[in-house]
């Protein structure tokens, strides 16, 4: 018997978060426009199903729909899942290995179309089963489907190969918005320069590297949805510019999240005109090493760089300054499936003596001729935590005698130069909306079968203990899988660093309302509950 999501994720985190105490009391008001800010220059593309980029999910989540959803009025939750598009939340047949959902009736695009149960299906089969030419980076997510079929206008059925516990919370995510399939047969490409959904708000416009406006949908099915009569999202990748923003009242929120200094700035300016909400984060640095240049192709000299790295002293430092906080695997550090301190103090690069690390790399250098290595860091055009991380990693790596310049690009270019394979060695996040640590690992897999990982490396044994670990259903034995998948990842082959685990603070103006945190600066983004008490 597989254990289910809710077996598993029951125990994940008890979050901290600081929610007005009268917000489920209050009755929302309607109207108003919500300006909220995007920490980035521009999304790459429009396309959910293609991109991984918080630029995308906040700049186009309000306009449109998915099949299933973390409840947006409990979004810190990891396991209530509920219906967006279904009607119900079904219970899987066939020994957990067919799913069937029913669609709602009365949905309408945009433009006045029906969406149906084709919809629905034809959007997951790009996601899954992506058409030539078609970039899918979560298709690996779902290696467990078999096949979707719509036996008729208001039904979906996902059929999978073996059933697991991966599968419900996967398919929740926020990136999954639901496209016309006769769009989609025109032009799969067509979605990412254009916005055409179902969602509580209607597309107005988009000016690049400025903003991003939408209207009420005044036939969204969600009835009394949404109370806001508009949005505008503003792009700024400046966290100065964001910070004065808040502070003007220029904009109302930023959801990505500031670091301490910064909402203790703001509390200490404006007082209670501004509120805070704060959480764990699924989301942590990783530094990418890409295998196909050399001298990185051998693991001596990656493992000498994760054993430079003073994690445990560095969390507490750079948690003053920047939104990282917590020390952990390649597992969210709060799962039930992470493991222990003690067993991370087995890892390289979580020794807990930090001269005995560095003194090993030193070691591992000299034995691979590679004593004066130099490289360049890749790296992305955002604050927090990504300039305040690779400033610490560039003074780590030099205390073993490593010198590291930065290359420092804006998101679209950082990640087409990522897909590219140009970088040598390039700092990442690894963020994920539900929390959900047997599909969260997919980006350190194999790039042959992890669209999300671009760090040109096979590795048969690190895709063997994978597939033991998603099939396993047993939580002890899942989670000495995972272990022994980290510790391979991580220091055995040393095919990426996994630095520090990040922490979610959003200081934002208290007239907002309805907005919950969550552990995902993606969940939670459609916009629709959210009331302004002005």
């Amino acid at each position: 018997m597989i254990t289910s999501p809710r077996t598993w994720t029951a125990a994940l985190i008890a979050l901290a978060l600081a929610l007005p105490a009268t917000a489920a009391e209050e009755a929302p008001k309607r109207g108003g426009t919500l300006t909220y800010l995007i920490p980035a220059d521009a999304p790459p593309t429009f396309d959910g199903h293609r991109e991984t980029t918080y630029a995308t999910v906040q700049a186009v989540a309000p306009y449109y729909s998915v099949l299933a959803r973390i409840n947006p009025d409990n979004p810190a939750s990891t396991t209530d899942i509920v219906c967006d598009l279904c009607t119900e939340m079904p219970q899987p047949t066939d020994g957990g290995k067919t799913w069937t959902f029913k669609i709602r009736d009365g949905v309408k695009f945009h433009d006045g179309t029906p969406l149906t149960a084709d919809d629905v299906a034809a959007s997951w089969n790009e996601i899954v089963f992506p058409s030539p030419g078609v970039l899918s980076p979560r298709s690996s997510d779902f290696e467990m489907v078999d096949r979707i079929e719509t036996p008729d206008p208001h039904t979906v059925v996902f059929r999978l190969k073996f059933a697991t516990a991966a599968f419900l919370p996967g398919l929740a995510d926020p990136y999954a918005f639901i496209y016309k399939k006769a769009q989609l047969d025109k032009d799969p490409h067509w979605y990412e320069k254009n916005v055409l959904g179902s969602g509580p708000f209607k597309f107005v416009s988009y000016e690049a590297g400025q903003s991003i406006k939408g209207e009420r949908n005044p036939d969204y099915y969600d009835e009394g949805k949404p109370y806001l009569d508009g949005v505008v999202g503003i792009f700024a990748p400046k966290q100065a510019t964001r910070i004065d923003a808040l502070r003007s009242d220029r904009a109302a929120i930023e959801f990505r999240g500031l670091p301490p200094a910064s909402r203790d700035e703001l509390k200490r300016e404006l007082g209670d005109k501004i509120a805070v909400q704060e959480s764990d984060w699924n989301c942590g640095s990783v530094v990418t090493i890409n295998h196909a240049k050399k001298p990185f192709d051998d693991v001596r000299v990656r493992r000498a760089l994760t054993l430079a790295v003073d994690r445990w002293r560095g969390a507490t430092a750079l948690s003053k300054i920047a939104d990282v906080r917590t020390v952990g695997s390649v597992v969210f550090p709060a799962s039930p499936l992470a493991p222990s301190q003690e067993q991370l103090h087995e890892v390289a690069g979580f020794w807990p003596d930090i001269e005995k690390s560095r003194q090993e790399a030193k070691r591992l250098l000299k034995e691979a001729g590679a004593e004066n290595l130099s490289f360049e860091l890749l790296n992305r055009d955002v604050d927090q935590p990504y300039k305040y991380v690779g400033i610490w990693l560039v003074d780590e790596w030099s205390k073993i005698g490593v010198h590291v310049t930065q290359r420092v690009l804006p998101s679209g270019p950082w990640i087409a130069a990522e897909r590219a394979g140009e970088f040598t060695v390039v700092l990442q996040a690894n963020c994920h909306a539900v929390v959900n640590p047997l599909m969260d690992v997919q980006p350190y897999l194999p790039s042959s079968f992890s669209k999300q990982n671009y760090g040109n490396y096979e590795d048969p044994k690190e895709q063997e203990l994978y597939e033991a670990a998603l099939h396993e259903s047993d939580l002890a034995k899942q989670k000495q899988l995972m272990f022994q998948f980290s510790k391979h990842v991580m220091d055995t082959e040393a095919h990426k660093l996994m630095v520090l685990w990040w922490y979610r603070i959003v200081p934002y103006r208290s007239y907002v309302k309805g907005w919950r945190i969550s552990p995902s600066h993606y969940l939670n983004q459609d916009l629709a509950n959210i009331w302004l008490d002005k």
